[in-house]
């Protein structure tokens, strides 16, 4: 039963995009709120980290957190661009490429954070 609810508020929000007046747009600004909550939700959750952290991240060297913060400012700037990079196969080469670097030098960071040295 809940199957059959779930699919029916579906269809419905599909007939409101396929004939209501400007059901396209409306579905963008719905597509666009929720991606907004979405990165709302990423920001909130890096500041919590960052505060739940502090000791760690003061702990850091000066160039292992520049590069924390500089893989951490590429991600966001990869999530901003993105329609931009993904439109082409280069791009989408190029972003997958700064992306992985990026995760690389975060789990680098965090590795050597934790380490018993």
């Amino acid at each position: 039963m809940r199957a059959f609810r779930n699919v029916a508020i579906v269809m419905l929000l599909a007939l409101a995009v396929a004939f209501v007046p400007a059901g396209g747009n409306l579905a963008e600004a719905l597509l666009a709120a929720i991606a907004m909550g979405f990165l709302a939700g990423i920001a909130w959750s890096l500041f919590v980290f960052s505060r739940q952290n502090q000791l760690t991240l003061a702990a850091l060297s000066e160039r292992r957190r520049a590069l924390l913060y500089g893989a951490l400012g590429v991600i966001a700037l990869l999530i901003a661009g993105q329609d931009e990079l993904l439109a082409s196969g280069s791009g989408t080469l190029l972003w997958i490429a700064l992306l992985a670097a990026s995760i690389a030098a975060i789990w680098r960071v965090w590795l050597d954070a934790h380490s018993w040295h």
